[in-house]
């Protein structure tokens, strides 16, 4: 379900906790839109790293308009704190978002510490994207105002944002982070029931598996698998959904319609798809196609030919 709320603007201060790939991401995103960013990382090196991640950052949030009018990025970078601790990070924020390793018991000594200095209205969301609500909670006294708000990676690129709570979490909670990231040009959706994974990341590792499979059983390279997956569902997947797109390969009879006329066909290709492991070999096999695929460019030129394809196709979406 996606959700639709009116954007929310009581929000001037942001906590970070976490200064990896995700959370300088994310510091980049609430920058932009002209929040006070205050950050902990125990890394030695957070400020250096976090800064050189943000002046990367920054023209790519410009080209999808992500930049509040008339903010340029020394402005920007005044307004990030380097804080000493992570009560330090939290204790004047709205919404803090947590990123710091996915290990249960670093999650759970953070929100020790963090949990005496919150404001009584502050909503804090980890990006954790392995590991369970249920299990997060309990490090928390009082987790009613602790979600799951999981990005896809990197964050202040791609829209969406899973949301999580149960019957421990407030009301209106939710509500209140959908239209926080909303403000921050994110896409929401609300995972009603608690799985592995959540909901995008399943549907990756569906992908994949078979991916995996085709290329074990010899029946496609690395490359053409990607290849293949690039230049057919992958560019369809991009404007719609599965289920809305077979929709429309009924030829107007509907969804219901598409799947008596396919469902056998779907229930024979059901019953051959692969259940590969990630065994040593099978990851070297994976790991050789793809280094062919890279054809000796580096992660550096990889990581910015993504990026920028990733902007070009936002912002075609945005112009449609």
């Amino acid at each position: 379900m996606m959700a639709s709320h009116k954007h929310d603007d009581s929000v001037s201060v942001v906590g970070i906790l976490g200064s990896g790939v995700i959370g300088a991401s994310w510091a980049s995103l609430f920058l932009a839109r002209g929040m006070q960013v205050d950050l902990f990382d125990a890394a030695p090196d957070v400020a250096a790293t976090t800064n050189a991640f943000i002046r990367r950052a920054w023209p790519q949030l410009r080209e999808l308009d992500l930049v509040e009018t008339g903010l340029d990025i020394e402005d920007a970078l005044a307004r990030l704190t380097i804080c000493d601790t992570a009560a330090a990070a939290v204790y004047r924020a709205r919404f803090v978002q947590e990123s710091v390793p996915e290990r249960m018991p670093v999650k759970h000594a953070i929100y020790a510490e963090i949990e005496p200095v919150l404001r009584p209205d502050a909503v804090v969301s980890t990006s954790s994207s392995g590991l369970l609500l249920g299990d997060m909670q309990q490090g928390w006294k009082d987790p009613s105002r602790f979600i799951l708000g999981h990005p896809f990676n990197p964050p202040h690129l791609i829209p969406l944002v899973e949301l999580l709570g149960n019957e421990k979490t407030s009301d209106g909670v939710l509500e209140f982070a959908a239209a926080f990231y909303e403000r921050c040009g994110k896409e929401t959706i609300f995972v009603r029931k608690e799985v592995p994974a959540h909901v995008a990341n399943r549907l990756q590792a569906a992908v994949w598996r078979e991916a995996i499979h085709l290329v074990a059983e010899g029946v496609a390279s690395v490359g053409d698998v990607d290849k293949a997956m690039r230049a057919g569902p992958g560019l369809r997947w991009s404007v719609m959904g599965p289920h809305m797109l077979f929709s429309l390969g009924s030829g107007g009879l509907g969804l219901d319609g598409f799947c008596a006329r396919y469902g056998d066909s779907f229930h024979t290709w059901w019953d051959s798809l692969g259940s590969p492991r990630l065994t040593p070999e099978i990851a070297a096999m994976l790991a050789d196609g793809v280094a062919d695929e890279e054809a000796g460019r580096s992660f550096e030129e990889l990581v910015e030919e993504r990026d920028r394809k990733l902007i070009a196709a936002i912002t075609a979406m945005k112009d449609i």
